[in-house]
């Protein structure tokens, strides 16, 4: 899965997949923005059919806290 989540964060924001570890912060690392991060959530929540709540939104930082909420 965290295979997954790495081809769809780099293909989203154009850069290397070799960038992307679970402990990658989306803000300070990727230097994504809040619409950046919402169209990833939903493509995500497409992908893997889970929803996620607005409280769970708002906690993502890093690409293992996506990770985490996905299992």
């Amino acid at each position: 899965m965290l295979e997954k989540i790495k081809g769809m964060i780099a293909d989203a924001l154009m850069i290397d997949e070799s960038e992307i570890t679970e402990g990658t912060r989306f803000i300070e690392d990727l230097h994504a923005d809040s619409l950046d991060i919402v169209q990833l959530i939903i493509a995500m929540e497409r992908e893997f059919g889970k929803r996620f709540s607005d409280e769970e939104i708002a906690k993502i930082k890093t690409v293992g806290d996506v990770l985490t909420y996905l299992k």
